[in-house]
Order: C-alpha cells, then sequence, then structure tokens
C-alpha cells in the first residue's frame, strides 16, 4: 500500500512501525511541545502531497493532533483503538505497538474534517443514549469511536467529532445497534 500522502507521528518508533505497515513519508513531531518548524513542514506536505495525522490514542497524541489541525486545516485524521495500540509486553499505548494490518486499516479508513459542523445527532440524544454519562459510558464512547473510525473521545468531543468527520445519522445509528 503506497500513500501520497505524508503522515504525521510522534516519533522515530512511530515512523518504523508506519514503514512496515504501508509506503509513505512520515513527519515526526518529537512530542507534544510541537515547535513552529515542525508546523511549516506540516504546512508545506498539506500544500503538496496531503497529510494524515495519526498519533496515540491518548492526552498528548490528542494535544499534538489539535495543535496541527488548527494551525494547518485540511489534513486528514487517522484513528487507532486503544486497545489496538497497546505492546504485547510492558508498558506504553501508541501507534508503534499496532500491527501491520491495523495501521493499514486506519491509514485506509481516514477522514476529511468538514469546514461546516452540521449537527446530526444532538448532545441531549447523546445522553438518552448513555453515551455522556453513567455506568458504561467511557466504554460505550469507546467502541462507538472504533466503530465509526474516529477515535475515543468525551461526551462533548464526541458530539464535535460527529460533527467534524461528517459521520451520517445512518452511520450513527448502526454503530450504535452494534453497541
Amino acid at each position: 500500500m503506497k500513500l501520497r500522502e505524508i503522515i504525521v507521528v510522534e516519533g522515530k518508533d512511530d515512523t518504523v512501525a508506519i514503514k512496515l505497515a504501508v509506503d509513505a513519508d512520515t513527519i515526526e513531531t518529537n512530542g507534544s511541545a510541537v515547535n513552529n518548524e515542525t508546523i511549516e513542514k506540516v504546512r508545506l506536505a498539506q500544500s503538496t502531497r496531503g497529510v494524515i495525522i495519526f498519533t496515540d490514542p491518548d492526552f498528548p497524541g490528542e494535544r499534538i493532533r489539535q495543535i496541527i489541525a488548527d494551525a494547518v486545516p485540511d489534513c486528514m485524521h487517522a484513528f487507532l483503538p486503544k486497545h489496538k495500540a497497546l505492546p504485547k509486553r510492558g508498558k506504553g499505548l501508541g501507534v508503534e505497538h499496532a500491527s501491520r494490518k491495523d495501521i493499514q486499516e486506519a491509514l485506509k479508513d481516514a477522514h476529511l474534517m468538514q469546514e461546516s459542523h452540521p449537527e446530526i445527532v444532538t448532545i441531549a440524544e447523546l445522553q438518552q443514549l448513555g453515551l455522556t454519562a453513567g455506568a458504561g459510558a467511557r466504554e460505550k464512547r469507546e467502541r462507538l469511536g472504533a466503530l465509526l473510525k474516529i477515535g475515543y473521545a468525551n461526551g462533548k468531543q464526541l458530539h464535535r467529532r460527529l460533527m467534524v468527520f461528517g459521520i451520517s445519522l445512518e452511520a450513527f445509528r448502526e454503530a450504535v445497534k452494534q453497541l
């Protein structure tokens, strides 16, 4: 699988895992302190080849994703569920621990954020479905994020991601049925 887009990752181990899974170039942020030089590289990559942001499914990874997405619009986003980013042994969580197949699938399912944010599902509906609070809400959001390929998010973030990634009402309802 060869990708035209350049993939933004957090570090060298992520680059190694990406290159074992697909034929692609990467830009490494080298941690969550994303500097101006990195932002400029991402801007250039976006203007020439396109960019897929593929960070770890944890707080620092989401922070990096947000910094880059705010600075460089129209990047695509690939997500890896937490359970697919766990090491076979030891501690940690990250893209570097994912299987080749899981990396390929996440990149194949990359989403483009939309400029307009139509509200397809309301916060009230998310509450009624037990996705924002209560027993098991977090686990439901994790499974829903994996099914829709939009990653884990808290209740407010879930609502926003449904809008910015243009998840259709049909796709949302089908994923909720699978929960």
